[in-house]
């Protein structure tokens, strides 16, 4: 109940104000900025393949998103990997809205929206857990009750992307309750160094694979966020209130700087949970890294 109040002051600010600001996919997290000169919304898309590819998606196969938004990662792996998606988020409208965008796409059967917590989940297993900016509202003292819930929720041989904002400082990773974040953004929020990240989920029988550090991009991101609150700066206020849309902009261009200082960073943690023989099935190499080949786009 205290996560779903956290989220709700958070993410339910209205759908509008979301659209205006992250742009067409509506990705609230660190996008993918391959090449120079790309939109947001491409290096977004490219996030997601990204996140496909290092889970090694194949048709048929089962994919949960944890903290899904509103639908971006899960209309992008049903649609370009063929496979069937259980999304939960705990916020009311993004789960509302996300699931009007995967029927208006056509892809409601294969896809599934909940307004879930995913300590309730208990349909599994999946053969690939997918968690992308979600992982800074679970709290050290959930640690292992969120990595054990995907452990179990796993099948032997699957794989876990864990895509998340950190902390460098080893000691703490809580954000003050009366700092501006605490009190006015994320309430409840704490950012995990990843060091303390990698050692639970191997305490927990993962075997983590990889860790890539994707700060730059956040940077990038934030900027062109920022951008888009500024570009329709008369309509988000009269949308959220003047003090709403400062608090927004003050927060995400103080990130952006907290990101470039690396004050702040973010990772992507790729882990397997071993089948019995200890298999992974993981490539020799990191083939995912290459991007520059296209992937089928949607209309076809």
């Amino acid at each position: 109940g205290r996560d779903r109040e956290a989220i709700s002051h958070h993410y339910d600010v209205g759908n509008d104000f979301y659209r205006a600001v992250l742009g067409p996919t509506m990705a609230y997290s660190c996008a993918y900025w391959t090449r120079p000169n790309v939109t947001l919304e491409e290096a977004q898309e490219a996030k997601f393949e990204l996140v496909c590819r290092k889970l090694g998606l194949r048709p048929g196969m089962r994919l949960l998103d944890i903290g899904c938004g509103w639908g971006g990662m899960a209309s992008h792996a049903a649609c370009h990997h063929g496979v069937q998606v259980v999304g939960i988020t705990l916020a009311a409208e993004q789960a509302k809205l996300a699931a009007e965008r995967v029927a208006n796409a056509g892809l409601d059967r294969q896809i599934e929206i909940r307004q879930q917590d995913y300590r309730d989940v208990n349909d599994g297993p999946f053969d690939v857990i997918s968690s992308i900016g979600m992982f800074e509202h679970v709290g050290r003292e959930q640690l292992r009750a969120y990595f054990g819930a995907i452990h179990r929720l796993l099948a032997p041989g699957g794989r876990l992307l864990n895509h998340a904002i950190a902390n460098p400082d080893t000691q703490d990773g809580r954000v003050p309750r009366r700092s501006f974040i605490g009190r006015y953004v994320f309430p409840d929020g704490e950012l995990m160094e990843v060091g303390k990240t990698v050692t639970t989920m191997q305490n927990l029988g993962f075997e983590v694979r990889d860790v890539e550090s994707l700060r730059e991009h956040y940077v990038q991101t934030l900027y062109a966020w920022v951008a888009n609150l500024e570009r329709r700066w008369d309509a988000m206020v009269q949308l959220v209130g003047l003090e709403r849309a400062r608090v927004w902009k003050l927060y995400m261009a103080a990130s952006a700087l907290s990101f470039a200082s690396g004050r702040t960073t973010i990772h992507q943690v790729l882990a397997v949970k071993p089948a019995i023989d200890r298999s992974s099935d993981m490539p020799p190499t990191r083939e995912w890294a290459d991007l520059r080949a296209p992937w089928p786009p949607r209309n076809e």
